[in-house]
């Protein structure tokens, strides 16, 4: 059978993808508070010490991130009629939930092995779950716009969750009169509450095609191969890049602008707020402008727009709100970009290498980038908080203008990202798996799964869904 006889699968449906996103939705109100709100709340409230921390919040991803390769190397071998990445998406919830009651939930008194055996299950949790639910977009559809589109939903939902969790302190504390503890606790129940509601959605409303290759061996060995391949390092290396400094702006967030800006919490959530809408903004502007200039011209574009946006931070007016929502505003439309075309970019590389190697290693290449997520986030409280510590800022306390304390904080926050971004967008510029490219490899695919097809099955045809045949754009 050519590839012409099997019909193109069609585009997901939007109703198909807003049921596969919003698990994000309770995700994102656990990923960012474990950023942004837990270390501060740890340190300020709970009495841990910044280093005490920092090593917790820092050490405990590097650990996690031996788990990524073994569990991405499982679930490329699982094949069970409820799928692979659904049923590995499903084990981790409980995990998570488990978790969220731990460190959202916590009291005063708490020890630093608390703190540490709390973050080791929700990180290992996240890591199953996560993992499985990019890796389940990778097979919705194969066409190089359409991953686009699925990734776009995904990121899109991740910051509507973001906003929700971020209204969440100024509900509590502004409306109902509560402290910024009970804002904390309404975040552990949001995840508690409607996380395992999400996972029903998606479970009965989310399709996932079955593989068409037999399980193979992956682990340790073919995880290396992966990283050997120069195409699959420069995707995870501008990954690190522009992933990481939205994760020191985000672990240094209130901090900066409680002592440096001299804005009190109420008005940095706001700003935090407005920073988020803007991204949520700013995605369907990436979708369109990957549709029109391709997915790693978009991420240029973005990288700079960012490094650009987070250097004028420090010339923001100390204690003018206005100035102050204007630049975060700025900053935050191209906050979307880098997630959901970097994993975009990575399902191609995938069909890339099952080109090549005959093997489907789809949950190998995607426990790449949540390692580099993971370093990502450990970077950024492992690596700043000790730093702005032997600069002698003390956390709930301003920084004079000029001082040794502020010109830390001026360069974790503002400077540095700016760096990475830029860094990123050079390394990124002149990626070689183009549309074009991307098409051909898909054309390629779809002969070879047809022909094997037509080999086991005696010249019965393929459904749309298990052919993974390109649709034509």
């Amino acid at each position: 059978m050519s590839t012409s006889e099997a019909a193109a699968p069609a585009p997901r449906s939007s109703l198909t993808l807003a049921a596969y996103a919003t698990p994000c939705l309770p995700l994102a109100a656990l990923g960012l508070p474990l950023v942004v709100f837990l270390p501060n709340f740890y340190s300020d409230e709970l009495g841990l010490s910044l280093s005490a921390v920092a090593a917790a919040f820092g050490a405990v991803r590097f650990i996690d991130m031996a788990f990524d390769p073994f569990i991405g190397g499982v679930m490329d071998r699982t094949r069970t009629p409820f799928g692979r990445f659904r049923l590995w998406f499903t084990i981790g919830i409980p995990l998570i939930v488990a978790a969220a009651a731990m460190l959202f939930l916590a009291k005063p008194g708490v020890s630093a092995f608390y703190l540490w055996a709390g973050l080791l299950l929700v990180y290992a949790g996240t890591s199953i779950t996560g993992l499985a639910h990019v890796a389940w977009a990778t097979v919705l559809c194969p066409e190089y716009n359409q991953r686009s589109r699925i990734f776009g939903w995904w990121q899109g939902a991740n910051v509507v969750g973001i906003l929700l969790v971020l209204l969440l302190p100024t509900v509590i504390q502004q409306v109902l009169g509560g402290t910024n503890t009970d804002a904390i606790h309404a975040m552990g129940w949001t995840v508690v509450i409607f996380l395992p509601l999400a996972t029903l959605l998606v479970l009965f409303k989310v399709p996932e095609p079955h593989p068409t290759q037999a399980a193979e061996k992956a682990g340790w060995k073919e995880y290396f191969g992966l990283l050997a391949r120069p195409i699959v390092g420069r995707v995870l290396i501008v990954d690190l890049l522009l992933g990481t400094g939205p994760a020191i702006t985000g672990a240094l967030f209130f901090f900066y602008f409680q002592a440096a800006k001299h804005f009190d919490k109420g008005q940095a959530s706001v700003l935090l707020l407005i920073y988020f809408v803007a991204g949520l903004i700013g995605a369907p502007i990436w979708i369109r402008l990957a549709y029109k200039i391709s997915k790693h011209r978009a991420l240029v574009a973005a990288a700079i727009v960012y490094a650009v946006a987070s250097a004028s931070v420090v010339l923001m007016p100390v204690g003018q709100f206005l100035g102050a929502a204007l630049v975060m505003f700025a900053a935050g439309i191209p906050y979307s970009a880098s997630a959901f075309l970097l994993r975009a970019m990575m399902a191609d590389v995938g069909d890339d290498e099952r080109l090549r190697t005959e093997v489907d290693q789809t949950g190998l290449l995607y426990s790449m980038l949540t390692a580099t997520v993971k370093i990502g986030s450990a970077a950024s409280v492992l690596v700043t908080f000790p730093i702005l510590q032997a600069m002698g800022y003390v956390p709930g306390h301003d920084v004079a203008a000029g001082s040794q304390a502020a010109i830390g904080l001026d360069i974790m926050f503002c400077a540095a990202p700016a760096v990475l971004a830029l860094a990123g967008a050079a390394i990124i510029y002149g990626y070689p798996l183009t549309a074009a490219k991307h098409a051909d490899v898909r054309a390629k695919l779809a002969s070879r799964d047809a022909e094997e097809a037509e080999a086991i099955l005696g010249g019965e045809a393929l459904t749309a869904d298990d052919a993974h045949v390109p649709t034509a754009h």
